[in-house]
């Protein structure tokens, strides 16, 4: 599989408006799903404008459902964002599936509280930074492509690693992870990008994984079992 793109994001992408006093709020503009989504779109709907001038009525129907189906999956919702710059958002939308204090080699460099979210085939698939700061660096490994969801997953499959130093001079790692459908990772941001919590910075197709590893100390606000929202749950505050 090919390293994953890191097209500039237009400015269609995102526009950050003023929300109420606990959030600002996210609202994606143009259309309401990913732009990498569209030509999965476009195959189903094509098939359900040949059936209907055809007069296939069955074909036409199961088509309709069929391009209901995978724009819904590659929805692009708004959300609103903590204002806090201590905070760390969940980079995904999901169910929390570990919280592990373990050695993080990569860029940490030191023990660290990795925080796992699972996305299931029906969750929105947009990945959000985290928090803010400078993306120091993005590292793509190659791997397999094992059941997201393994233990050893975190190491084995092919995953897309963002490295920010929070404003703080904190070090948080994000981490896109391929699962066993999910296997192709997108990711728009580049090194020394700006890091702006809660911006879209990704998506992994078709069910994937996210880990956040956090510095010990963090003040984590989740539990496993805990389904969060991308952009908009709290992971933890750092300290």
């Amino acid at each position: 599989m090919p390293e994953p793109s890191r097209d500039d994001q237009d400015g269609d992408d995102k526009d950050f408006l003023g929300g109420g006093g606990d959030g600002v709020i996210d609202r994606a503009v143009g259309l309401p799903v990913a732009k990498e989504g569209i030509p999965f779109i476009a195959v189903p709907a094509g098939v359900t404008l040949l059936a209907g001038w055809m007069g296939w009525v069955v074909v036409a129907v199961m088509a309709g459902l069929a391009t209901a189906f995978v724009a819904w999956f590659f929805r692009n919702p708004a959300r609103v964002i903590p204002r806090d710059t201590h905070l760390v958002v969940a980079p995904g939308d999901g169910k929390v599936i570990a919280i592990e204090e373990e050695f993080e080699p990569r860029y940490l460099k030191d023990r660290a509280l990795r925080v796992t979210i699972f996305l299931n085939v029906f969750n929105v698939h947009i990945n959000r930074i985290p928090c803010d700061g400078v993306i120091e660096d993005v590292q793509y490994q190659p791997g397999a492509f094992l059941v997201a969801s393994r233990p050893d997953a975190t190491l084995r499959n092919e995953q897309n690693a963002l490295m920010i130093r929070t404003v703080e001079g904190l070090k948080v790692l994000c981490v896109q992870v391929a699962g066993l459908i999910a296997r192709r990772i997108v990711c728009w941001a580049s090194a020394r990008d700006q890091a702006v919590r809660g911006e879209r910075f990704g998506l992994i197709r078709f069910g994937s994984r996210m880990d956040t590893f956090l510095p010990i100390g963090t003040r984590l606000r989740v539990a496993v079992g805990d389904k969060v929202k991308g952009g908009e749950t709290i992971l933890g505050e750092l300290q």
